[in-house]
């Protein structure tokens, strides 16, 4: 028999609320079977476990859930690597650029902060400077 999980479970395990696991369920990255009366009981399996583990993967890496789900959900598909990677890399050289741009939006905001610091402290010297004759 296949190891199953409850939403409580997977909640634990990746310190998750079951909240956000029902909103991985709501964009498709998770597809636990149901059970019980009327379906109210969500059941996971492994491989539910291991999208998961991908999910909160490509989030600490500063991906959106549907890059996430792009890139999980190739592998779905028939065992080609060559595709799944072409995939992952184009995601990935993406997210790059992204972040590049705003590293550099950054070092100009510190830049200029760096300035109007300097200013600021040389008006205050002189300020002071000038009080104290």
């Amino acid at each position: 028999m296949a190891i199953t999980y409850t939403i409580s479970d997977l909640a634990k395990e990746f310190d998750l609320t079951t909240r956000a696991m029902r909103f991985y369920e709501d964009m498709g990255l998770l597809q636990p079977q149901r059970e019980g009366a009327g379906g109210r009981n969500r059941v996971y399996t492994a491989r539910d476990r291991t999208r998961l583990k991908l999910t909160l993967r490509a989030k600490r890496l500063g991906l959106s859930l549907v890059e996430a789900k792009e890139i999980i959900d190739s592998y779905d598909s028939p065992r080609d690597t060559a595709p799944q990677l072409r995939k992952f890399l184009a995601i990935l050289t993406d997210h790059r650029k992204k972040l590049e741009a705003q590293m550099l939006d950054l070092q100009a905001n510190l830049d200029e902060i760096r300035t109007h610091e300097k200013e600021a402290k040389a008006l205050l010297a002189k300020t002071e400077k000038a009080k104290a004759a």
